[in-house]
């Protein structure tokens, strides 16, 4: 099935109008799972380091602790980019910027502009889905077939209808769900992905102030 195409930044109502994407239709909140990420000749689909099989990731936030089991063999080239990120220190100061009650917590832009640049070109193939998008479940945002870059959501509840949709799941949260749930969602889906890309968290931080964040992560097993 064809994965969404939708360059959707900020959803005002969460009806069940629907929006064409390919030969399917979603609703509106789910066709906000995509990125601000625009398709360029550069930084076409590849391969990165391989991951080991199983490992668990610890997120230190302004929220709490939690921590995330993630599993190759669910998502091959998803699991690898997210080490990767990882490894690399990526998530410093990395900013809650959409945040839907009874839906999704996203994140993944970086607050210097300049590095968001750089990984913008580094796009990983597509997955096959094996596991569903289970509540607590971690998955990558999408800006259409073989986009995904840094942008992920973990599932705050069952929301199986997007497995046909192409995300498929790299990780699960398997202590602090309750911190996850407590991420601020006062601003909803107000912040502007286009603006995070262009000024980082200097926007986030002037508009969003209360806005949670990652402090950091790192490989505990």
């Amino acid at each position: 099935m064809k994965q969404l195409v939708v360059f959707c930044l900020s959803i005002v109502t969460f009806s069940m109008a629907t929006v064409a994407v390919g030969k399917a239709k979603v609703s509106k909140t789910d066709a906000a799972l995509v990125t601000s990420e625009k398709k360029t000749k550069k930084g076409k689909a590849g391969r990165v380091k391989q991951a080991p099989e199983t490992f668990k990731a610890t997120f230190e936030t302004t929220k709490g602790k939690f921590v995330m089991e993630a599993h190759r063999h669910w998502s091959p080239q998803g699991v690898d980019r997210f080490y990767e990120l990882i490894q690399s220190g990526f998530f410093k100061e990395i900013a809650f910027f959409r945040v839907v009650n009874n839906f999704v917590v996203q994140f993944g832009i970086h607050g210097d502009p300049n590095v968001s640049q750089v990984w913008r070109d580094k796009r990983i193939t597509d997955d096959v889905v094996k596991k569903s998008n289970k509540k607590g479940y971690l998955s990558f945002a999408t800006a259409g077939i073989g986009t995904r870059t840094t942008q992920l959501f973990i599932n705050l509840k069952d929301n199986i209808n997007l497995d046909a949709m192409g995300f498929s799941p790299v990780a699960k949260v398997i202590e602090g769900m309750d911190v996850v749930e407590n991420i601020t969602g006062e601003y909803g889906e107000r912040p502007n992905q286009g603006k995070i890309q262009a000024e980082g968290n200097a926007y986030l931080k002037k508009s969003f102030p209360n806005l949670d964040y990652i402090n950091s992560v790192t490989i505990t097993e």
